[in-house]
């Protein structure tokens, strides 16, 4: 999914084609998936006024890896309908990743599909280090920070269960695959994710990927 436009980057270039040490964001990401599952089929959804950018940049660094492309709609619900639809299997394993999210590792990318194989839905989460507070109002309380999990991508899912899923109308409440898939009653199983794959949406985060990438 690689449909930013750079708003809450403050870039004119979306932030999916920003540099982490001289290389663009994306490629990463693509090449992440294409380490951990050789012969993985790639879909890209994005908004079409980016594609030539998109072109460009995979002349430019010799991307040859083969990747359909496809246009984002109005929500990213309607986004991720289009690229499963750009399928070219009707059965398997379905995976959505965020485009700006580059150090998902091999182990969580594996992880996440052989749930995914086994229970029909599955997502990497992390558990949250910080304290937490509920507010209410103009006051707050303390929550218990182990009973909540940091989601974050690839989402994995039987085809079937993907496919039947973004069927449905779009709703309000759903805010990522996940949330989706459980509206059709399934069951989300989670697996580890790892903590340095972010989703990189402000400048602080580049800051945090430039550093993370010379580690």
């Amino acid at each position: 999914m690689a449909g930013g436009t750079g708003t809450r980057m403050k870039s004119a270039v979306p932030k999916q084609f920003l540099k982490v040490n001289g290389t663009p964001i994306l490629l990463l990401t693509l090449s992440a998936f294409i380490e951990a599952i050789p012969g993985v089929e790639l879909v890209l959804v994005m908004h079409h006024d980016y594609v030539e950018m998109w072109n460009d940049i995979a002349k430019e660094f010799n991307f040859s890896y083969p990747v359909k492309i496809t246009s984002g709609g109005a929500e990213r619900f309607h986004s991720v309908a289009n690229g499963i639809a750009q399928l070219s299997s009707t059965s398997g394993l379905v995976g959505v990743h965020d485009a700006v999210r580059p150090f998902v590792s091999s182990q969580t990318i594996e992880r996440c599909f052989l749930a995914a194989s086994q229970h029909g839905a599955s997502i990497p989460v992390v558990s949250l280090v910080d304290s937490l507070r509920k507010v209410h109002g103009s006051s707050s309380i303390a929550e218990d920070r182990s009973a909540y999990r940091l989601v974050q991508t690839p989402q994995c899912f039987q085809m079937d269960v993907i496919k039947r899923a973004y069927e449905q109308p779009f709703s309000d409440l759903f805010t990522d695959d996940a949330t989706v898939v459980e509206a059709l009653g399934e069951s989300i199983h989670l697996v580890e994710g790892n903590r340095e794959n972010i989703k990189i949406t402000t400048p602080d985060d580049l800051v945090f990927a430039q550093a993370w990438s010379n580690h």
